[in-house]
């Protein structure tokens, strides 16, 4: 049985979590294909999304997940809280919660950031990505659309491909395909790799070239370059990234014919990905997207289901 208040990092979850929330999603997607969406699972609760970071797929996912299982859904931004006149996360957290908020899900540009919270609020907290360390329910959705398209992830290989140093997805995705069996490769240009694969488990390798990473992959899941989280001259130019790292046809070849394609957006098109690739049959670009709103639905139920 799940048994967390909070879900801050895939780290913390064994194989029987990740599975819990997978089963529990498969049953919001049904009801996210409904003519009628709403559950009233989280009526009288209320969840605050409190995002420090722009963004539209999580935030609004989240928002959605709420409203359709019934919760009070209140969006807070940085420039719309008093953290824009220095209050601090914490006194602003503080404050939120004392409205007898139930989950806050947190966006921070600062690893540790959700977990500094869950530390010090009574209730429940979810990362919704925190600087270059996690995002735990990107990497729950991305393995949901996996295994609908695959029927599995045990003995998958996916090949992660791009600015794999600064992406908290591939972090977090590294640790649970190899978690859950899949073996998993790393490729990008060499000031965008990390130093060491083992923290990312047994079944991560890191491999310079793209074309071996994605050699007969089952799956290929490319990076936006994290150009906010870039320091000088780890970049030459986007023209010579696409140039060696970019996913066009002749490289996609390379992968198993029926190669599922993954990017967790925003797509700079033409850069890491033809938009001829985006837009095809192989793509499962905007499946990620609708699995977001079902994964978070089934993590706000299970969070709180776990709470006292």
């Amino acid at each position: 049985m799940w048994t967390h208040r909070h879900l801050l990092g895939i780290e913390d979850l064994a194989a029987a979590d990740i599975e819990a929330v997978l089963a529990r999603a498969e049953l919001s997607y049904a009801l996210s294909r409904r003519t009628e969406k709403k559950s009233a699972a989280l009526r009288g609760r209320t969840v605050v999304n409190l995002f420090f970071e722009a963004s539209t797929r999580t935030r609004t996912s989240f928002e959605i997940a709420g409203k359709r299982l019934g919760a009070d859904v209140v969006n807070v931004s940085s420039s719309g809280s008093s953290v824009s006149k220095g209050e601090t996360l914490l006194d602003t957290a503080r404050n939120i919660e004392a409205m007898r908020t139930d989950v806050m899900v947190v966006r921070h540009g600062s690893s540790g950031a959700a977990r500094f919270l869950a530390a010090r609020l009574g209730c429940s907290v979810v990362n919704a990505g925190d600087g270059a360390h996690e995002h735990p329910t990107q990497a729950l959705l991305d393995a949901f659309t996996i295994r609908r398209r695959k029927g599995r992830l045990d003995g998958l290989t996916v090949a992660i491909c791009g600015d794999v140093a600064h992406s908290r997805v591939a972090r977090s995705n590294a640790l649970l395909l190899g978690k859950m069996g899949a073996v998993v490769r790393l490729t990008g240009p060499r000031t965008m790799l990390p130093r060491s694969a083992r923290e990312l488990g047994p079944t991560v390798t890191v491999m310079p070239r793209l074309e071996e990473a994605v050699e007969g992959a089952d799956v290929v899941m490319m990076l936006r370059i994290q150009q906010e989280r870039l320091g000088a001259a780890m970049l030459a130019s986007t023209r010579e990234y696409a140039k060696t790292f970019g996913l066009g046809p002749s490289m996609l070849a390379r992968a198993k014919p029926d190669a599922l394609v993954l990017h967790p957006g925003p797509i700079n098109r033409g850069v890491e990905l033809d938009p001829g690739i985006a837009d095809g049959a192989q793509s499962g670009v905007l499946d990620q997207v609708e699995a977001g709103v079902a994964v978070r639905m089934s993590v706000l139920e299970l969070v709180l289901e776990a709470s006292p």
